[in-house]
This record gives C-alpha cells, sequence and structure tokens, in this order.
C-alpha cells in the first residue's frame, strides 16, 4: 500500500510568466480525503483575481502535447503554454488576462488518492469542495467560473445545481446534461463502444496508483508509490460493467447521478456544436432549456470537438462572458438583460467538407431570442411505402409493410431510406425532430423468437449535385445531419412530465416503463431524433435512413453489445407498417424568413 498521502506541494515564482503551484492538497469536506491540484496564477498579487476551475479525470499533469500530439499541433497558438492540458483552459493565456487556474485531479486519478468513480455523486460532490475552497484562497476575489470542454463541461451542470459557495458562472462547452439520455443510453439502447475507448485510453490510464505512467510519458507517477493490480481493481468502478448492468433511470446506478437542471442559478454560456450527433449536442441544449438561470445563453459552432474552444473569436466571446460576471467588466452586456441575444446560431448552408476549418468559417450567423426558435413551422414529411417522403398525407386504401433484417452491423448495414423530391426553393430546418414510426417485427424461419425491436434513425442531406453532404463530426470525421435511437421496449411516453414537448417526447426509461414487444403485432413509437440544423438549397434532398443497427457516421459511438444488442433478443426481421391506421412522418422544424 502507498503511504499516507501529504503535502508535497512546491511553488515556481520565477521560470515561467506566472506563478505555479503545483500537488496543492484540497481536502474535502463532503467526504474523507482530499485531492490535489495545480495553481497558476499571474505573477502580480496587488489584486486578488476571480478563479478558473476544472477538475477531471485526464490528469493535471500531462501536457497537451503528450496527450494528443497531432491535436495540439493544431490548436490556436495563443493557447500553447508549458502548462496546455487536453479540453482546458491553457493557464498561459487565461493568467495573462488577469485570472488564476485552478486544475484538478478527480478523485482517485492523477494524483488524487481514493476511489475512481468518474461522473458520480461522490465525485461531483468533491468537485463543490474544490469551487468552494478556489473561493476562499487569499489570492482569490471569491469569484469562480468553470470553463472547459467535454468531460470539463458535463460536470459543471452537475457541480453548478449543487450551488457551491463563490460559483459565479459557468461555460459548459460541448457537454452532456443528462447521463442516460446523452451518453450512455441512446433511446434505452446502450452506447459502449465508445465509453470503452474512452474508458481504456484516458480514464483507466491515468489511474491513481497505476505503476509506469511516467515510462509511458503520460504524466508522473504516483508520488506515494504505486498500488497492486489487485488493489487497482478495487478502488475503481468500472463504467463499462456498471453500463451493462443497470439497464433504467430508477436503478440506483443511474437514479444516484440524477439532479435537477432548474436548481443552477448562476449565469450559463452553453456551446454545443452541430456536429456532435452522438453525446454532447442535445445535452447542451437541455442544460439551456432547463437551467434557472436569470442570464443564460445557448451558442452554437461547427468543426471538431477540440479545436473551436480555441479560435480566437470563440475565446473572445469566453472572456467577454467570464469578465462580465466574474471580473465586473460587462463591455458586450451579458450581465443586462435584453442586451445579448439568447441563442446564437450557426447555419450550415452549402457544402463546406468536413474537417475544413476554414471553409466552415465562412457559414453565416444569426442571432434569435429564443430556443426554439418561436416562429418554427413544424411540419409533417409522410413516409411513403414507394419509399417516398411527401408532404400530403397518403390516402391508403389497404395495408403494406416494408420489411429489413434485424441486428445489421456497420459493415453491412440493414436499413431502409425515404427520401424527399429535390426541394424547389432554400428551405431552413433549425430544432428539435420527431419521427412516428408504425413497426413491428417476425421470427426468423427456424431461429428464436425475438423480444424487442432497436431502431436507427439518421438523417440525411442530398445536395443539389446529387451527391451527400457531409459535416465534421467530434473527431474529424464525415457525419450526416443527425441520428436518432429507440428501444421499442421502452417507447411508453410520460406525456404528464413537465419537460414533454410534442417535437421532444419525454420517456422516464423506469424500470417498470417496460413494454411487451410481440410478433407481429404493431407499435406506434415516437422516435427523438437529435436536434439539427441546415440550410437545404434549391434541388437539395433530405433522405430518412432507419437501419437495425449503427450506419456510417456513428464513428467510435457504437452501439454492439454483445449483452445488451444479443441476437436472442433482436434477431429476426423487423416492418414498417403502412395503411389507413399506420401512418408513418417524420416531423420537421422549419424557419420561415425573419
Amino acid at each position: 500500500m502507498p503511504v499516507q498521502p501529504r503535502d508535497i506541494s512546491s511553488i515556481d515564482r520565477s521560470s515561467f510568466a506566472y506563478i505555479v503551484e503545483q500537488n496543492v492538497s484540497i481536502p474535502l469536506k463532503s467526504s474523507q480525503g482530499l485531492v490535489r491540484c495545480n495553481v497558476y496564477r499571474p505573477k502580480s498579487e496587488d489584486n486578488k483575481c476571480p478563479v478558473l476551475v476544472t477538475y477531471g479525470p485526464y490528469g493535471k499533469d500531462i501536457p497537451y502535447k503528450d496527450f494528443h500530439a497531432q491535436s495540439f499541433s493544431e490548436v490556436n497558438q495563443e493557447h500553447k503554454s508549458e502548462h496546455s492540458a487536453w479540453e482546458t483552459p491553457d493557464p498561459g493565456y487565461w493568467t495573462s488576462h488577469g485570472y488564476a487556474v485552478v486544475r484538478a485531479d478527480e478523485r482517485g486519478l492523477g494524483q488524487s488518492p481514493g476511489v475512481l468513480d468518474t461522473m458520480s455523486k461522490g465525485t461531483s460532490e468533491a468537485f463543490f469542495d474544490v469551487v468552494e475552497w478556489s473561493s476562499e484562497q487569499p489570492w482569490s476575489n471569491g469569484k469562480v467560473g468553470l470553463l472547459g470542454i467535454s468531460y470539463y463541461a458535463g460536470s459543471q451542470w452537475r457541480v453548478a445545481a449543487l450551488q457551491p459557495k463563490g460559483l459565479a458562472a459557468i461555460v459548459p462547452w460541448e457537454g452532456m446534461s443528462d447521463y442516460y439520455r446523452d451518453r450512455c443510453r441512446h433511446g434505452g439502447i446502450l452506447s459502449n463502444a465508445f465509453i470503452r475507448f474512452w474508458w481504456d485510453r484516458q480514464v483507466l490510464s491515468n489511474q491513481y496508483g497505476l505503476p509506469g505512467r511516467k515510462a509511458r510519458n503520460w504524466g508522473p507517477d504516483t508520488i506515494e508509490g504505486d498500488l497492486t493490480a489487485e488493489e487497482l481493481e478495487q478502488n475503481r468502478r468500472d463504467q463499462n460493467v456498471d453500463n451493462v448492468e443497470n439497464q433504467f433511470r430508477d436503478q440506483p446506478y443511474y437514479a444516484s447521478k440524477e439532479y435537477n437542471l432548474e436548481d443552477i442559478r448562476v449565469p450559463v454560456l452553453s456551446v454545443g456544436n452541430w456536429g456532435g450527433i452522438l453525446l454532447h449536442l442535445r445535452g447542451n441544449i437541455e442544460g439551456f432549456t432547463y437551467a434557472g438561470s436569470k442570464f443564460k445563453y445557448l451558442r452554437f459552432c461547427v468543426g471538431r470537438h477540440d479545436l473551436p474552444f480555441y479560435y480566437h473569436e470563440q475565446v473572445e466571446m469566453q472572456r467577454s462572458f467570464l469578465d462580465a460576471f466574474l471580473h465586473g467588466d460587462d463591455r458586450v452586456g451579458w450581465s443586462v438583460e435584453g442586451q445579448v441575444a439568447r441563442v446564437g446560431l450557426v447555419l450550415r448552408k452549402g457544402d463546406a467538407g468536413h474537417n475544413n476549418p476554414e471553409a466552415e468559417k465562412k457559414f453565416p450567423t444569426r442571432e434569435e431570442e429564443e430556443w426554439p426558435i418561436p416562429r418554427t413551422l413544424y411540419t409533417r414529411f409522410y413516409l411513403t411505402d414507394q419509399l417516398g417522403l411527401i408532404n400530403q398525407k397518403p390516402a391508403y386504401k389497404q395495408t403494406s409493410k416494408l420489411t429489413y433484417k434485424a441486428l445489421g452491423t456497420l459493415r453491412e448495414p440493414q436499413l431502409i431510406q425515404f427520401t424527399t423530391a429535390p426541394m424547389g426553393k432554400e428551405v431552413e430546418i433549425t430544432g428539435h425532430i420527431v419521427a412516428h414510426l408504425n413497426v413491428s417485427m417476425n421470427a426468423d424461419i427456424g431461429g428464436n423468437v425475438p423480444t424487442d425491436i432497436d431502431l436507427f434513425l439518421t438523417l440525411r442531406h442530398i445536395g443539389p449535385s446529387g451527391r451527400e453532404v457531409f459535416y465534421t463530426g467530434t473527431a474529424g470525421d464525415p457525419v450526416p445531419l443527425c441520428k436518432g435511437w429507440q428501444r421499442v421496449s421502452l417507447r411508453k411516453v410520460n406525456v404528464d412530465h413537465h419537460r414533454h414537448r410534442p417535437y421532444l417526447p419525454y420517456r422516464d426509461y423506469f424500470s417498470n416503463s417496460v413494454l411487451p414487444v410481440l410478433p407481429g403485432e404493431v407499435y406506434p413509437v415516437d422516435v427523438e431524433v437529435w436536434p439539427t440544423n441546415v440550410v437545404l438549397e434549391p434541388g437539395a434532398q433530405l433522405v430518412l435512413e432507419i437501419s437495425s443497427g449503427d450506419t456510417q457516421g456513428c464513428g467510435t459511438f457504437q452501439h454492439n453489445s454483445p449483452v445488451d444488442r444479443s441476437d436472442q433478443k433482436l434477431a429476426g426481421k423487423n416492418n414498417i407498417h403502412f395503411g389507413p391506421k399506420y401512418v408513418n412522418h417524420l416531423t420537421l422544424p422549419i424557419i420561415p424568413p425573419k
């Protein structure tokens, strides 16, 4: 066993343009133990300064250039310093603008002892303690802001709902707000592949006490020494195991991660990426929608997951927002009700290709006062048994069905596509989408009787040239407009819930939400498709793709767990039914010109 954690902090006041304090211990009030952080602050100590805090698993001491060398090589030069770290604000830049930066290792990771239990109630409470500690330091002006990408954004919603003393504003940049729906179980279907990739590369590799980190150039070794393999296993909760073993929101594993967004009272600048169609985008929009803050703003960006956060114009926005609430310098009007538009859009018009930042910067922008856009025309496009997607409701006199094989794979997808006629004029789609489908399943001859249906939906944009227009996904990969998912046994909608909306059905995903799925029985299902934006030019078309598994554009976010999506549960044939009683439609948010 390692020795008892001790104070091993050090201060460097001379080597850099800012003061560096490493391995500062923060005692925890909410539980036993401590977490360790690095503090970067301006050398001028005449005035107390506001503090930017990050708390996460990726290693406060792992340089960005080691964590992801290719990404670091492309980062805006203004945000490269000796202490740059993945998905966090750069100390060199922010200390030069009068901020202290506190970067804490999450409990059980890096140099912070304890049980590794990412995204848990306990780690959110430890984050709470870090925020309050940061507000109480002699070099702090008492005001704390949260700024960071992905994990360093998603955790902001939860700790802000706890209302720690000193917290003054948050900027969750591409950060989920709903652990179950946004990240782990899309429509009730386990999103296992990304969790495995993320856990192995970015979390488990940095566990407190893991031997050989320094030898692998993955930060320093644990100060107190190594733990044995048995001790490491005992000191962690594995998200891969927990998410397979738990299926419903009312089970203790998921329930312990629930909170109320309305408890967030501090100013919020929520930034979502239109290309984040498999992890964060939904959470940024829902977080903005339900935060209880008087001053809350929603902004959209495009491009890769890692780079836009550091673009000059985006940093200027971050800094003006934080200056308004932490420095008392509101040069834009963020703190004046009605002076700054609540919503800022990037309009994806034309084909900029994918992973092409310079081309994407030419997309037009527009401001709106609310989300969803109040003048939205929710317009139905009807699916036909001739694979059309039409404006007029079909006048069927008899029933028919289209059939596809269940349990398709990414390499051999099983799908049906419905296509609109070419657009006669420019059409903007911005907002939430829902598809109403009438579906059934049947067993294969000689096969097991399946008990469920998994629906995978994708909306694709075909340009006037006849080629599909792709957009930049999380890792720079080509992605379609958006995707949606639904497990049919979890189709039950709670229409009485205050978050239920006609354009976004609310599901509890409780253990008592499960409904039977029997062979041959036709079930009407409303499928939530994640929000999107596109400006369709004359001659462009939309394709609604319905499949039985992941298709192009899913990247590392695959749903291929042999436990969650077993042959015994799903193998067979899936059907979409058409007829007088079986009307299928896609409701799109059409935005008329101002």
